[in-house]
């Protein structure tokens, strides 16, 4: 049967297209997420930047480690605290002792993530200046990079500066350098030191009370250390889905290809039986049609995806998405993945379709109507059913024991993938009577319509089914964002009773001076918020780390409607907490062990409880509990009869320029509503670009194969009088009838699994707004319809071409 299948190859190319481009796409994207993950797996840990030349770094303890059955717990502080300064005399004593401060700095022409150090850190960096001097006096400042000049007076939130150096850019921040005594006025306290000594006698003298870093474990004391561990995962997570939908489609598609081109050859394969062929050997037949086709497009796809990784890693780079330094190694293992993966999706989406050729009966050979019989095979049926009670299992199973797990973007992502598989494998048993219901109206046209896609169910079934997907897909995973987003928002509009919030320069806080100015506003109410974290140890090994906001329960309750399952706002005190029902032990009244954000342990009774909701019902603590923190909101309530744009006022003047910004009810609300990660952004935009290539090429080789098989059905029409506009006429509204009847499949599929989400969110004591992306919806739908129209119009005018009495007088 070799010989049979690779002749069939080489006269049937044009079947074996679509499987072809899809497979060697899928190959290479493969590969290319392939070598993007093997080469961000061994990443290289990032050198020092700021203390490159600093022999040692005392660092202050900024982990919280908690001893527990299955080993020590770890987690990041919030507030760490400063180096005791037991410990900075004791290594004074040592040697060379240099106090490092940062803190942020705002100066409208500058950059905006300026930061301030003291002069004598520049030289660990190290530094150079490349015009002017180091700063002497408490208004001096040296400057890197080309955005100021010596003699430039500056306005800063810090006050009033002339810069009389500038230094050359390092490319890891935009620094603004002070006297050191001016850096210890604008910011006390002493994280981290630089010392010039010997390590061993440091470590001495420093003990357990702080951290001692050496060679390359310099870098954490940098600037955000992990930031190249948490782009990776990101970028990671992405072409991981980017790979998993690429697999989940390209079996779909070429499954449906080769389902498709069997139905079509079922006179072929008939005459095979006749001839003495075996069923086993009409199967083999097929599966090598596979083999030939999966092993030549899978050696093309793992060629594409060479040249494309380079290109993908200077892109993700470009767009921040990865470290500067990230380059495409040199692996081996993504290709053989991406090869046999290739292999496999082919012989996996030509199986099914082999058995049913190896069924074919002898007599099929004098069939001449080319009507289908059966709806849906018993195979597919069985399969659909199984796929559709599971993904009704699992969320049932979710809903009941887990609902805050429907809102993790990994589960909002997969979970709607066994529905969408479901309803393409049941869609045939709806589109005969959508399709007519389409197609109600009276007359030729509509009658043609209704009784060909009615006729032609498999091929109306491999038409609507990539249409359904894509639409299913943008639903589904657009719509659960938008969800989210607009729950999170309405949480904060039922929280937030405050007339105004007042918030400081992103990156600072409140001092003392500006509180004072702020409480003097007439008519108004304040309560002065900090970001801070409860660190709670959960089945004796889970140290878990929850948000938290420290407030004064007098004002907080002024100012803010918290959604409160038990308790009252008013009975929080120095030595209480209010949690939320992710907490294990949730009961008003209990008494908890925590962790405060500078890591000193406490024992508070619960005062209220709030339900879990979005995620973002976090804790609240008295600012007693809140070590280390600075104030970093407002919230302003208006006292009987004041005026708001008198307050309003009075609060600009209080505030001062550049020192924050005043927002009304409404501007805060939509200020703070949330927008996706721009890396889930663009990962689920991958993910539906995949979908809509895969959708084009399916739809394309559905139409090409499918009106090549008509030939005959548009001779007869032009026979009985019909133009050729008629016909091209009648094969676009078909297509476009069945574009219709996939979109509105997708549509459903996508309000069912977002329902799943919404009733997540009921049951999580979140407000429940549905939001269905209608603008990327309607363009998906506009682009499949418009592949499905110029693939289905492009070989029925090429067929129309021929007189009508040629093919109608045809023997095949």
């Amino acid at each position: 049967m070799l010989s049979v299948a690779l002749r069939t190859l080489r006269t049937r190319w044009a079947t074996f297209t679509g499987s072809f481009v899809a497979l060697s796409l899928g190959v290479a994207l493969l590969t290319v997420t392939g070598l993007a993950l093997a080469s961000s797996a061994d990443a290289p840990q990032r050198a020092p930047e700021r203390f490159a030349a600093a022999p040692v770094v005392v660092k202050s303890q900024d982990t919280l480690r908690v001893p527990t059955p299955a080993g020590d717990r770890v987690s990041w502080l919030a507030h760490p605290r400063p180096v005791p300064a037991a410990t900075v005399a004791a290594l004074r004593r040592l040697g060379r002792v240099v106090a490092d401060r940062s803190f942020a700095v705002r100066i409208p022409t500058a950059p905006s993530d300026l930061v301030g150090h003291p002069w004598s850190t520049a030289a660990f960096a190290p530094y150079g200046l490349t015009a002017g001097r180091a700063p002497r006096t408490a208004g001096e400042v040296a400057v890197t990079g080309d955005w100021a000049r010596p003699g430039q007076r500056l306005p800063t939130d810090r006050g009033p500066v002339r810069v009389v150096g500038t230094l050359t850019s390092r490319g890891f921040e935009n620094a603004v350098f002070f006297t050191d005594a001016r850096a210890a006025r604008l910011s006390p306290s002493v994280g981290q030191l630089a010392v010039e000594a010997d390590p061993a006698a440091v470590r001495e003298a420093v003990g357990g009370s702080a951290q001692v870093l050496t060679g390359t474990a310099r870098r954490l004391a940098d600037a955000d250390p992990g930031r190249d561990g948490e782009a990776l995962t990101a970028m990671n997570s992405l072409f991981g889905t980017a790979g998993g939908v690429t697999a989940f489609v390209s079996v779909f598609v070429v499954a449906s290809t080769f389902a498709f081109a069997v139905a079509q050859r079922r006179r072929e394969f008939a005459l095979l039986r006749t001839a003495g062929a075996t069923p086993g050997q009409i199967r083999r037949t097929v599966l090598v049609e596979a083999l030939a086709v999966g092993t030549l497009a899978s050696a093309a796809g793992c060629a594409l995806g060479s040249h494309g990784a380079p290109r993908l890693a200077a892109w993700v780079v470009a767009n921040d998405l990865a470290p500067a330094w990230f380059t495409i190694g040199d692996h081996t293992w993504p290709y053989h993945a991406a090869f046999w993966t290739g292999l496999l999706v082919a012989l996996c989406g030509a199986t099914a379709a082999s058995w049913r050729a190896g069924r074919t009966g002898p007599t099929e050979a004098l069939r001449e109507a080319a009507a289908q019989s059966g709806i849906i095979t018993r195979g597919r049926l069985l399969c659909g059913t199984a796929l559709l009670l599971t993904a009704a299992v699992t969320l049932g199973l979710s809903l009941t024991g887990d609902p805050a797990g429907l809102l993790h973007r990994k589960t909002y992502i997969g979970r709607p993938m066994l529905l969408i598989t479901a309803a393409a494998l049941l869609s045939p048993l709806v589109l005969r009577p959508l399709t007519r219901l389409l197609t109600w109206l009276p007359g030729p046209c509509a009658l043609l319509v209704r009784e060909n896609t009615a006729t032609g169910t498999r091929r109306t079934a491999a038409l609507a089914a990539p249409v359904l997907v894509t639409v299913a897909l943008a639903g589904s995973l657009l719509g659960a964002t938008a969800t989210l987003d607009r729950a999170r928002t309405a949480e904060t509009s039922e929280r937030t009773t405050a007339a105004f919030v007042v918030t400081p320069p992103a990156g600072t806080g409140f001092d003392a001076a500006a509180l004072r100015r702020l409480r003097a506003v007439p008519g108004t109410e304040l309560s002065p918020t900090s970001s801070t974290a409860v660190h709670v140890l959960e089945d004796g090994v889970a140290l878990i780390r929850s948000e938290a906001r420290a407030a004064a329960p007098g004002p907080l309750a002024a100012t803010t409607r918290l959604p409160l399952a038990a308790g009252a706002v008013g009975d929080l005190d120095d030595d209480s907490i209010i949690v939320n029902e992710e907490w294990q032990r949730h009961r008003v009244g209990d008494r908890v062990r925590v962790w405060l954000g500078d890591g000193t342990p406490r024992t508070l009774r619960i005062a209220a409880v709030m339900p879990t909701g979005t995620g973002d019902n976090g804790v609240y603590v008295t600012p007693r509990n809140a070590p280390g923190a600075t104030v970093d909101r407002i919230e302003v309530a208006l006292a009987s009869g004041a005026d708001p744009e008198t307050v309003a006022t009075a609060l600009h003047r209080a505030l001062g320029t550049g020192n924050g910004q005043v927002l009304t009810r409404a501007e805060w609300i939509r200020a703070t509503h949330p927008e996706t990660a721009r890396t889930t952004r663009l990962g689920l935009l991958l993910v539906l670009g995949i979908a809509l290539l895969y959708t084009g090429i399916s739809v394309a080789n559905t139409m090409v194969m499918a009106t090549s098989d008509r030939t005959r059905d548009l001779a007869v029409l032009r026979l009985a009088g019909a133009t050729r506009w008629q016909v091209l006429r009648l094969t676009g509204a078909e297509a476009l009838t069945v574009v219709t009847a996939g979109a509105l499949l997708g549509l459903l599929v996508a309000a069912v699994n977002l329902a799943g989400m919404a009733g997540a969110l009921a049951l999580l004591s979140a407000p429940v707004t549905i939001g269905l992306p209608w603008q990327a919806l309607g363009t998906t739908t506009a682009l499949c319809a418009l592949l499905a129209v110029t693939f289905a119009l492009i070989p029925a005018a090429l067929a129309l071409r021929r007189r009508p009495a040629e093919p109608a007088g045809m023997r095949e």
